[in-house]
């Protein structure tokens, strides 16, 4: 297909509570809203908010979320009505949406999803998805821009608007497809699981599974490395710092494995973490001196270890199963079941959760007999 560059058309500029109200109130009950956003994530643990896009029916609006707030105007329509709102790659743009809309969109409809249950791969850009199925060329320029300065260029607001002109076509392209084939129900579910992931705003309550390095570790080990990583995600969300600036993964797999005996050693061995400070390094060496009860030594989970012998046998097994089910779905392997997941499930022997909904209906049967 031919590709041309694509035209930007005009968009309202809405930074007050009544012109956004009002561009919603013409937006029937049951539309369908191209939505998209501009976040900064530099310095912070949260994403900052710094532009929304809508586009409804050739009409284009660039909301400014720092000139008012905005929640009230979104929630009715999108937060609890009837709006279809359709989005590329949302997950991100949810989290930094969570303030304002904390259950996300009521119907979601993300198209790089959408892509992949219809046979486009796993993960395609907008920039491509756009390309391939209307023949328009987006540039992506401002890709790095700063979107909280005001304000915007033309540039700046020029890329903003195209981000959304073209998820109508899109949209309508890929809910066909999905039709065709029967996936409109596997694409929902998706959609829902992915909303209910991005604007989960607590923390992991078992953070230390992510850490296979500690996989053999003593039971009191594994625990001190939990409350460790447990108290590093509070810390960042309390001083809105990103985790890594409190304590790198390795730092605190060596201070939970190795504690330091006192305040001058610990400040040694944290020299050049940018957010930890006095009164945090004062909490975190009490944390690493507190004796560990039985209820709390119980409550870390298990680190899966990397299949080995009979696993890894099983392992391989599994996974020219699910290919080979993808195969015949037309469907991504890593849309079916990531590798990781069959990694767990043949070590622990319980059912993933990823695998739930549609996935169980698919591989259940097949994966449970191939367990060592």
């Amino acid at each position: 297909m031919h590709q041309l560059s694509a035209p930007t058309p005009d968009a309202a500029w809405i930074d007050h509570r009544d012109a956004l109200q009002s561009w919603l109130g013409e937006l029937p009950a049951d539309a369908v809203l191209g939505f998209d956003t501009e976040f900064m994530r530099r310095n912070t643990f949260y994403p900052q908010l710094a532009l929304i896009q809508l586009g409804w029916h050739g009409r284009y609006a660039l909301v400014d979320p720092v000139a008012f707030e905005i929640g009230d105007a979104l929630r009715p329509l999108i937060g609890d009505g009837g709006v279809t709102t359709v989005m590329h790659s949302a997950s991100e743009d949810l989290e930094a949406l969570s303030p304002l809309l904390p259950h996300g969109p009521r119907q979601l409809f993300d198209t790089q999803i959408a892509a992949a249950f219809v046979g486009m791969g796993l993960g395609i850009s907008y920039r491509a998805l756009v390309a391939e199925l209307t023949g328009a060329e987006l540039d992506k320029g401002e890709t790095r821009s700063d979107w909280l300065q005001r304000p915007l260029t033309e540039s700046q607001r020029a890329y903003a608007t195209l981000d959304v002109v073209y998820l109508k076509p899109v949209h309508e392209q890929l809910a066909a497809r999905l039709a065709e084939r029967d996936r409109t129900a596997w694409h929902a579910e998706d959609c829902e699981r992915l909303k209910q992931r991005a604007c989960h705003r607590e923390g992991d309550p078992q953070p230390q599974r992510s850490f296979r390095g500690a996989s053999e570790w003593r039971p009191e080990q594994r625990a001190l490395l939990r409350r460790v990583l447990r108290w590093r995600d509070q810390a960042a969300r309390t001083l809105d710092r990103p985790r890594p600036w409190m304590l790198e993964d390795a730092l605190a797999m060596s201070l939970a494995q190795q504690p330091p005996a006192s305040t001058s050693a610990l400040e040694q061995r944290t020299r050049g973490q940018r957010a930890l400070r006095s009164p945090q390094r004062a909490e975190l060496l009490d944390l690493l001196g507190r004796p560990l009860d039985a209820d709390e030594i119980a409550a870390a989970e298990p680190i899966p270890e990397s299949p080995q012998g009979e696993a890894k046998k099983a392992l391989a097994a599994m996974k020219t199963y699910t290919d080979s089910c993808a195969t015949e779905l037309d469907l991504p392997g890593g849309l079916l079941c990531p590798r990781k997941v069959l990694e767990e499930y043949v070590v622990t022997a319980q059912w993933p959760e990823f695998l739930d909904g549609w996935r169980r209906d698919v591989l259940h049967d097949g994966l449970t007999r191939l367990l060592p």
